[in-house]
Protein backbone atom coordinates (compact mmCIF):
# COMPACT_ATOMS: atom_id res chain seq x y z
CA UNK A 1 0.00 0.00 0.00
CA UNK A 2 1.42 3.41 -0.94
CA UNK A 3 1.27 6.35 1.43
CA UNK A 4 0.45 9.85 0.23
CA UNK A 5 2.75 12.49 1.81
CA UNK A 6 0.99 14.62 4.40
CA UNK A 7 2.46 17.72 2.80
CA UNK A 8 4.09 18.67 -0.47
CA UNK A 9 7.79 17.88 -0.43
CA UNK A 10 10.10 20.89 -0.44
CA UNK A 11 12.41 21.23 -3.43
CA UNK A 12 16.05 22.28 -3.12
CA UNK A 13 18.97 23.58 -5.16
CA UNK A 14 21.72 21.75 -7.01
CA UNK A 15 25.42 22.15 -6.33
CA UNK A 16 25.61 23.97 -9.66
CA UNK A 17 23.02 26.55 -8.58
CA UNK A 18 24.76 27.05 -5.23
CA UNK A 19 28.16 27.43 -6.89
CA UNK A 20 26.73 29.99 -9.32
CA UNK A 21 25.28 32.04 -6.47
CA UNK A 22 28.58 31.85 -4.59
CA UNK A 23 30.45 33.07 -7.69
CA UNK A 24 28.05 36.00 -8.09
CA UNK A 25 28.53 36.97 -4.45
CA UNK A 26 32.32 36.67 -4.70
CA UNK A 27 32.35 38.88 -7.80
CA UNK A 28 30.67 41.56 -5.70
CA UNK A 29 33.62 41.38 -3.34
CA UNK A 30 36.17 41.48 -6.15
CA UNK A 31 34.65 44.26 -8.26
CA UNK A 32 32.55 46.24 -5.79
CA UNK A 33 34.52 45.76 -2.59
CA UNK A 34 31.61 44.16 -0.75
CA UNK A 35 30.19 40.64 -0.64
CA UNK A 36 26.40 40.89 -0.26
CA UNK A 37 24.54 38.99 2.44
CA UNK A 38 22.38 37.32 -0.21
CA UNK A 39 22.21 37.03 -3.98
CA UNK A 40 19.55 36.20 -6.53
CA UNK A 41 20.39 34.19 -9.65
CA UNK A 42 18.42 33.13 -12.71
CA UNK A 43 18.19 29.39 -13.36
CA UNK A 44 18.04 27.82 -16.86
CA UNK A 45 14.22 27.66 -16.81
CA UNK A 46 13.77 31.20 -15.53
CA UNK A 47 13.35 30.66 -11.75
CA UNK A 48 15.05 33.31 -9.61
CA UNK A 49 15.93 31.87 -6.18
CA UNK A 50 17.71 33.85 -3.48
CA UNK A 51 20.70 32.37 -1.64
CA UNK A 52 22.05 33.47 1.73
CA UNK A 53 25.83 33.88 1.94
CA UNK A 54 27.28 31.84 4.79
CA UNK A 55 30.91 33.02 4.66
CA UNK A 56 32.89 35.60 2.71
CA UNK A 57 36.33 37.15 2.48
CA UNK A 58 38.04 39.73 0.30
CA UNK A 59 41.76 39.78 -0.55
CA UNK A 60 44.14 41.45 -2.96
CA UNK A 61 42.66 40.79 -6.43
CA UNK A 62 40.49 37.95 -5.14
CA UNK A 63 37.30 37.34 -3.19
CA UNK A 64 35.56 34.35 -1.66
CA UNK A 65 31.96 33.44 -0.83
CA UNK A 66 30.30 30.26 0.41
CA UNK A 67 26.75 28.94 0.52
CA UNK A 68 25.24 26.04 2.48
CA UNK A 69 23.45 23.77 0.03
CA UNK A 70 19.78 23.15 0.75
CA UNK A 71 18.53 20.03 -1.04
CA UNK A 72 15.01 20.50 0.30
CA UNK A 73 13.34 17.23 1.32
CA UNK A 74 15.50 15.11 -0.96
CA UNK A 75 17.91 12.66 0.77
CA UNK A 76 20.83 14.20 -1.14
CA UNK A 77 24.32 13.34 0.12
CA UNK A 78 25.37 16.97 -0.39
CA UNK A 79 22.52 18.45 1.67
CA UNK A 80 24.00 21.07 4.04
CA UNK A 81 27.42 20.87 2.37
CA UNK A 82 29.37 24.13 2.15
CA UNK A 83 29.80 25.15 -1.51
CA UNK A 84 32.72 27.59 -1.81
CA UNK A 85 33.77 29.84 -4.68
CA UNK A 86 36.90 31.94 -4.95
CA UNK A 87 37.32 34.34 -7.86
CA UNK A 88 40.69 35.70 -8.98
CA UNK A 89 41.65 37.84 -11.94
CA UNK A 90 42.79 35.46 -14.72
CA UNK A 91 45.30 35.92 -17.51
CA UNK A 92 42.42 35.89 -19.97
CA UNK A 93 38.91 34.47 -20.19
CA UNK A 94 36.92 32.44 -17.67
CA UNK A 95 38.87 29.53 -16.21
CA UNK A 96 37.57 26.78 -13.89
CA UNK A 97 39.68 25.12 -11.22
CA UNK A 98 38.82 22.39 -8.75
CA UNK A 99 39.74 23.13 -5.17
CA UNK A 100 39.42 20.96 -2.06
CA UNK A 101 36.74 18.29 -2.39
CA UNK A 102 36.06 18.73 -6.12
CA UNK A 103 36.66 15.60 -8.18
CA UNK A 104 38.81 15.30 -11.27
CA UNK A 105 37.70 13.43 -14.39
CA UNK A 106 40.03 10.50 -15.16
CA UNK A 107 38.02 8.47 -17.68
CA UNK A 108 36.59 9.36 -21.09
CA UNK A 109 32.88 9.26 -21.82
CA UNK A 110 31.74 11.97 -19.42
CA UNK A 111 30.57 15.43 -20.55
CA UNK A 112 33.80 16.94 -19.16
CA UNK A 113 37.22 16.11 -20.65
CA UNK A 114 39.75 13.92 -18.86
CA UNK A 115 41.94 16.01 -16.56
CA UNK A 116 39.29 18.67 -15.97
CA UNK A 117 37.59 19.36 -12.63
CA UNK A 118 34.19 17.69 -12.42
CA UNK A 119 32.16 20.82 -13.01
CA UNK A 120 29.42 19.90 -15.46
CA UNK A 121 28.53 21.89 -18.60
CA UNK A 122 25.31 23.58 -17.42
CA UNK A 123 26.81 24.85 -14.13
CA UNK A 124 29.79 26.14 -16.12
CA UNK A 125 27.44 27.99 -18.47
CA UNK A 126 25.54 29.47 -15.51
CA UNK A 127 28.75 30.72 -13.88
CA UNK A 128 30.10 32.08 -17.16
CA UNK A 129 26.84 34.01 -17.65
CA UNK A 130 27.12 35.48 -14.15
CA UNK A 131 30.70 36.62 -14.82
CA UNK A 132 29.82 38.18 -18.16
CA UNK A 133 26.67 39.89 -16.87
CA UNK A 134 28.44 41.31 -13.82
CA UNK A 135 31.44 42.41 -15.91
CA UNK A 136 29.19 44.21 -18.40
CA UNK A 137 27.21 45.90 -15.64
CA UNK A 138 30.33 47.11 -13.81
CA UNK A 139 32.55 47.85 -16.79
CA UNK A 140 35.06 45.12 -15.90
CA UNK A 141 36.88 42.63 -18.13
CA UNK A 142 35.35 39.12 -17.82
CA UNK A 143 38.75 37.54 -17.12
CA UNK A 144 38.16 35.43 -14.04
CA UNK A 145 39.54 32.23 -12.56
CA UNK A 146 36.81 30.41 -10.62
CA UNK A 147 37.97 27.91 -7.99
CA UNK A 148 35.23 25.80 -6.43
CA UNK A 149 35.63 23.78 -3.24
CA UNK A 150 33.57 21.62 -0.90
CA UNK A 151 35.56 21.13 2.34
CA UNK A 152 34.32 17.58 3.03
CA UNK A 153 33.73 16.72 -0.62
CA UNK A 154 36.20 13.83 -0.78
CA UNK A 155 34.41 12.04 2.05
CA UNK A 156 30.95 12.75 0.61
CA UNK A 157 32.04 11.52 -2.83
CA UNK A 158 32.66 8.05 -1.41
CA UNK A 159 28.88 7.81 -0.94
CA UNK A 160 28.24 8.64 -4.61
CA UNK A 161 28.93 6.93 -7.94
CA UNK A 162 31.87 9.24 -8.71
CA UNK A 163 34.67 6.74 -7.99
CA UNK A 164 33.07 4.17 -10.27
CA UNK A 165 32.68 6.75 -13.04
CA UNK A 166 36.34 7.69 -12.80
CA UNK A 167 35.80 10.99 -10.96
CA UNK A 168 38.52 10.92 -8.35
CA UNK A 169 39.10 12.95 -5.20
CA UNK A 170 35.76 14.61 -4.64
CA UNK A 171 32.29 15.62 -5.75
CA UNK A 172 30.90 16.81 -9.05
CA UNK A 173 29.22 20.19 -9.47
CA UNK A 174 25.96 19.14 -11.09
CA UNK A 175 22.55 20.25 -12.27
CA UNK A 176 20.77 20.91 -15.54
CA UNK A 177 17.85 22.92 -14.12
CA UNK A 178 19.37 24.14 -10.85
CA UNK A 179 16.52 22.51 -8.93
CA UNK A 180 16.58 19.35 -6.81
CA UNK A 181 13.19 17.67 -6.96
CA UNK A 182 12.66 15.37 -3.95
CA UNK A 183 13.03 11.66 -4.69
CA UNK A 184 13.36 12.32 -8.42
CA UNK A 185 14.33 9.37 -10.59
CA UNK A 186 16.07 11.67 -13.04
CA UNK A 187 19.36 11.97 -11.15
CA UNK A 188 19.68 8.20 -10.72
CA UNK A 189 18.93 7.49 -14.38
CA UNK A 190 21.37 10.21 -15.44
CA UNK A 191 24.09 8.42 -13.46
CA UNK A 192 23.22 5.14 -15.21
CA UNK A 193 23.61 6.93 -18.55
CA UNK A 194 27.02 8.32 -17.55
CA UNK A 195 28.13 4.83 -16.55
CA UNK A 196 27.18 3.51 -19.99
CA UNK A 197 28.92 6.47 -21.64
CA UNK A 198 32.14 5.62 -19.78
CA UNK A 199 31.83 1.94 -20.74
CA UNK A 200 31.37 2.86 -24.40
CA UNK A 201 34.26 5.33 -24.39
CA UNK A 202 36.58 2.74 -22.88
CA UNK A 203 35.39 -0.02 -25.19
CA UNK A 204 34.31 -2.33 -22.38
CA UNK A 205 33.07 -5.65 -23.80
CA UNK A 206 30.75 -6.46 -20.90
CA UNK A 207 28.74 -4.46 -18.36
CA UNK A 208 26.25 -5.46 -15.67
CA UNK A 209 23.27 -3.92 -13.94
CA UNK A 210 21.98 -5.27 -10.64
CA UNK A 211 19.08 -4.51 -8.34
CA UNK A 212 21.14 -4.32 -5.15
CA UNK A 213 24.49 -4.72 -3.44
CA UNK A 214 24.26 -8.50 -2.94
CA UNK A 215 23.39 -9.29 -6.55
CA UNK A 216 26.07 -6.85 -7.70
CA UNK A 217 28.73 -8.63 -5.65
CA UNK A 218 27.64 -12.02 -6.99
CA UNK A 219 27.49 -10.93 -10.64
CA UNK A 220 30.79 -9.09 -10.48
CA UNK A 221 32.46 -12.22 -9.12
CA UNK A 222 30.78 -14.56 -11.60
CA UNK A 223 31.70 -12.41 -14.59
CA UNK A 224 35.06 -11.08 -13.31
CA UNK A 225 34.11 -7.49 -14.10
CA UNK A 226 35.95 -4.32 -13.04
CA UNK A 227 34.14 -1.79 -10.85
CA UNK A 228 33.48 0.62 -13.70
CA UNK A 229 31.66 -2.10 -15.64
CA UNK A 230 29.07 -2.32 -12.85
CA UNK A 231 26.19 0.03 -13.63
CA UNK A 232 24.16 1.35 -10.68
CA UNK A 233 20.86 0.10 -12.03
CA UNK A 234 18.80 -0.31 -8.87
CA UNK A 235 15.15 -0.55 -9.86
CA UNK A 236 15.59 1.22 -13.21
CA UNK A 237 16.15 -1.73 -15.54
CA UNK A 238 14.03 -0.07 -18.22
CA UNK A 239 16.01 3.16 -18.07
CA UNK A 240 19.26 1.23 -18.34
CA UNK A 241 18.20 -0.95 -21.26
CA UNK A 242 16.56 1.88 -23.20
CA UNK A 243 19.79 3.90 -23.11
CA UNK A 244 21.93 0.83 -23.77
CA UNK A 245 19.92 0.10 -26.92
CA UNK A 246 21.09 3.46 -28.32
CA UNK A 247 24.62 3.25 -26.87
CA UNK A 248 25.41 -0.46 -27.17
CA UNK A 249 28.14 -2.56 -25.60
CA UNK A 250 28.71 -6.18 -26.66
CA UNK A 251 27.21 -7.81 -23.55
CA UNK A 252 24.93 -6.96 -20.64
CA UNK A 253 24.25 -9.07 -17.54
CA UNK A 254 21.23 -8.26 -15.37
CA UNK A 255 21.18 -9.64 -11.84
CA UNK A 256 18.81 -9.49 -8.91
CA UNK A 257 16.84 -11.23 -6.22
CA UNK A 258 13.89 -13.50 -6.87
CA UNK A 259 11.26 -10.85 -6.09
CA UNK A 260 12.42 -8.07 -8.40
CA UNK A 261 13.45 -10.51 -11.11
CA UNK A 262 9.96 -12.05 -11.04
CA UNK A 263 8.56 -8.61 -11.79
CA UNK A 264 11.03 -8.26 -14.66
CA UNK A 265 9.99 -11.71 -15.94
CA UNK A 266 6.38 -10.50 -15.93
CA UNK A 267 7.32 -7.51 -18.06
CA UNK A 268 7.88 -4.75 -15.48
CA UNK A 269 10.56 -2.22 -16.40
CA UNK A 270 10.57 -0.26 -13.15
CA UNK A 271 11.11 -2.69 -10.29
CA UNK A 272 10.39 -0.33 -7.38
CA UNK A 273 7.85 -1.74 -4.93
CA UNK A 274 5.72 1.40 -5.24
CA UNK A 275 5.57 1.22 -9.04
CA UNK A 276 5.23 -2.49 -9.85
CA UNK A 277 4.03 -5.63 -8.10
CA UNK A 278 4.35 -9.38 -8.67
CA UNK A 279 1.16 -10.74 -10.20
CA UNK A 280 0.81 -13.90 -8.11
CA UNK A 281 -2.32 -15.08 -9.95
CA UNK A 282 -0.51 -14.92 -13.29
CA UNK A 283 2.51 -16.60 -11.73
CA UNK A 284 0.32 -19.42 -10.42
CA UNK A 285 -1.06 -19.95 -13.92
CA UNK A 286 2.29 -20.13 -15.72
CA UNK A 287 3.75 -22.43 -13.05
CA UNK A 288 0.68 -24.65 -12.93
CA UNK A 289 0.51 -24.16 -9.16
CA UNK A 290 -2.87 -22.76 -8.06
CA UNK A 291 -1.62 -22.45 -4.47
CA UNK A 292 0.80 -19.70 -5.52
CA UNK A 293 -2.12 -17.34 -6.19
CA UNK A 294 -2.84 -17.11 -2.47
CA UNK A 295 0.72 -16.45 -1.38
CA UNK A 296 2.06 -13.11 -0.15
CA UNK A 297 5.35 -12.73 -2.02
CA UNK A 298 7.46 -14.12 -4.83
CA UNK A 299 9.93 -15.34 -2.22
CA UNK A 300 7.22 -17.40 -0.53
CA UNK A 301 6.29 -18.80 -3.92
CA UNK A 302 9.90 -19.74 -4.64
CA UNK A 303 10.29 -21.38 -1.24
CA UNK A 304 7.28 -23.53 -2.12
CA UNK A 305 7.90 -24.23 -5.82
CA UNK A 306 11.70 -24.23 -5.87
CA UNK A 307 13.88 -24.52 -8.98
CA UNK A 308 11.09 -24.63 -11.59
CA UNK A 309 10.05 -21.13 -10.57
CA UNK A 310 13.62 -19.79 -10.52
CA UNK A 311 14.24 -21.22 -13.99
CA UNK A 312 11.02 -19.68 -15.32
CA UNK A 313 11.94 -16.30 -13.82
CA UNK A 314 15.43 -16.32 -15.35
CA UNK A 315 14.22 -17.34 -18.80
CA UNK A 316 11.36 -14.86 -18.92
CA UNK A 317 13.38 -12.02 -17.45
CA UNK A 318 15.71 -12.58 -20.38
CA UNK A 319 12.71 -12.39 -22.74
CA UNK A 320 11.84 -8.95 -21.31
CA UNK A 321 15.43 -7.80 -21.65
CA UNK A 322 15.72 -9.05 -25.21
CA UNK A 323 12.57 -7.14 -26.16
CA UNK A 324 14.32 -3.88 -25.26
CA UNK A 325 17.75 -4.26 -26.85
CA UNK A 326 18.99 -5.13 -30.34
CA UNK A 327 20.17 -8.62 -31.25
CA UNK A 328 23.73 -7.30 -31.52
CA UNK A 329 23.92 -7.07 -27.72
CA UNK A 330 24.37 -10.39 -25.93
CA UNK A 331 22.39 -10.64 -22.70
CA UNK A 332 22.17 -12.95 -19.72
CA UNK A 333 20.40 -13.08 -16.38
CA UNK A 334 21.43 -14.12 -12.86
CA UNK A 335 18.79 -14.72 -10.17
CA UNK A 336 19.96 -14.96 -6.55
CA UNK A 337 18.51 -15.47 -3.09
CA UNK A 338 18.99 -13.19 -0.10
CA UNK A 339 22.19 -14.95 0.91
CA UNK A 340 23.72 -14.42 -2.51
CA UNK A 341 23.34 -17.99 -3.75
CA UNK A 342 22.64 -18.32 -7.45
CA UNK A 343 19.17 -19.76 -8.02
CA UNK A 344 19.09 -19.69 -11.82
CA UNK A 345 20.82 -18.28 -14.88
CA UNK A 346 19.65 -17.74 -18.44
Amino acid sequence: MSRTPEKELRRGWTTGACATAAVQAALGGLWEGRVPSSVQITLPRGETPVFAIERSEIGDSWAYAAIIKDAGDDPDVTHQALIEARVDVSDGGIVFKGGTGIGQVTRPGLPIAVGEPAINPVPREMMQAVVRDSAARLGEAPDIKITLSVPNGAELAEKTWNPRLGIIGGLSILGTTGIVRPFSCAAWIASIHRGIDVACAEGLPHVAGCTGATSERVVQGLCDLPDHAMLDMGDFVGGLLKYLAKHPVPRITIGGGIGKMTKLAQGARDLHSGRSQVDLVALANVLGRPDVAGMNTALQAYETVGNPMADWVAKNALVTIRSMIPDSIAADVVVIDRKGEVLARA
